[in-house]
């Protein structure tokens, strides 16, 4: 059985469903709607450009889900997903999806995006398993903090080290596929690297070194 990687944002997502979060909770009136407005574009613009610190972009991002009880957390979800993500859904990521299930292979989604935001997303997509940034929680009750590695560059690669050694696969003709330049130190490690409607600085990547680039959105 062969590991497909997947990327989410504007990979299998046709957008970014960490920067739309921030949009919701700004249309919600539950943060300060003009201060974070620009915070959030100022990181999703960084997160493009390549020059995120992720440190900086989580203690602004995981702050809100503090405010409010892991209910009230999974009610507003909910309507997320509903108001933000089906509008961003690509019915050829799961028509992708579905060619590696043929194929009998393992679907992993790792993802920069915390795991409270992105696993409901998952679970909708089908997959096997989903290797996100993880927010703390004590008491049933999101910290405001990040626990763990962060899922984000050579982050990626290190929490999918150890997802390997604990579920006894290997990256054997493995496949990755993903829109970032963020991603390259994975997309370096797997057999089968695969950029999905790239950004500018991953599609000359590819292209200088005959990966294939595809879209999921023609």
């Amino acid at each position: 059985m062969s590991l497909a990687i997947f990327d989410l944002d504007n990979t299998l997502l046709g957008g970014d469903s960490d920067y739309l979060w921030g949009k919701f909770l700004v249309e919600k009136a539950l943060v300060d709607p003009v201060l974070y407005e620009q915070e959030n574009q100022r990181f999703y613009d960084e997160y493009k450009a390549g020059t995120l610190d992720i440190y900086d972009f989580l203690k602004f991002s995981l702050a809100p889900l503090s405010e409010h009880s892991v209910d009230t957390l999974s009610d507003l979800h909910r309507e997320f997903m509903h108001n933000k993500i089906n509008s961003i859904w690509l019915p050829k990521a799961e028509e992708l999806l579905n060619k590696h299930r043929q194929n009998d292979d393992f679907l992993l989604i790792i993802t920069a995006t915390n795991h409270f935001v992105t696993a409901p997303i998952a679970k909708k997509l089908g997959v096997d398993d989903i290797i996100a940034t993880m927010p703390e929680q004590k008491n049933n009750q999101y910290t405001g903090r990040v626990t763990g590695i962060p899922c984000f560059q050579d982050g990626k690669v290190e929490r999918l080290s150890i997802w390997l050694q604990e579920n006894n696969y290997s990256l054997y003709d493995s496949y990755f596929y993903s829109d970032s330049i963020n991603d390259l130190p994975l997309l370096l490690k797997v057999t089968h690297p695969v950029a999905v409607d790239p950004d500018v600085q991953l599609k000359k990547y590819a292209t200088e070194h005959d990966w294939p680039i595809v879209s999921l959105r023609d």
